[in-house]
C-alpha cells in the first residue's frame, strides 16, 4: 500500500508534525476516511504514474543496453557514458524483458 499523502495541509502544525497520536476512535476513523478518500480519488492516478515511470525506465535501459540485443539506438560513446546510471536496474530489467508473456498481459497490463 502506498503511503498516505497530505495534499491539503501546508503548515507543520496541521500536518501532524510534533503531535503525538492519541490512538482514539476518532483519530482511527479519520485515518480510515482519509485512506478511503485517497483510494477513491488518487489511487488510479498514482498507479498510472508509477506504471508510466516503469515504461520510461524500461526504454532508458533498452537504449543503453540495446547494443547487446541488436538494437543500436545510441552511439557506443553515449551508451558507455550513461551505463553507470543503468547498472543498478539491469537485473530487474532482464527479468521483465525475458519473462514469458500471455495474451492476458496485453489485456490487463
Amino acid at each position: 500500500m502506498l503511503p498516505s499523502i497530505k495534499f491539503f495541509s501546508c503548515s507543520p502544525s496541521s500536518a501532524g508534525v510534533g503531535k503525538e497520536k492519541t490512538g482514539g476512535l476518532l483519530s482511527k476513523l479519520k485515518g480510515a476516511i482519509g485512506e478511503v478518500m485517497y483510494g477513491a480519488a488518487l489511487h488510479g492516478q498514482v498507479s498510472a504514474v508509477l506504471k508510466t515511470r516503469m515504461y520510461i525506465e524500461h526504454m532508458f535501459i533498452l537504449m543503453i543496453l540495446g547494443d547487446m540485443l541488436g538494437f543500436p539506438i545510441l552511439p557506443p560513446y553515449y551508451s558507455l557514458r550513461l551505463l553507470p546510471y543503468a547498472v543498478p536496474n539491469v537485473q530487474a530489467w532482464k527479468h521483465r524483458f525475458y519473462r514469458e508473456r500471455d495474451f492476458t498481459d496485453v489485456i490487463y497490463g
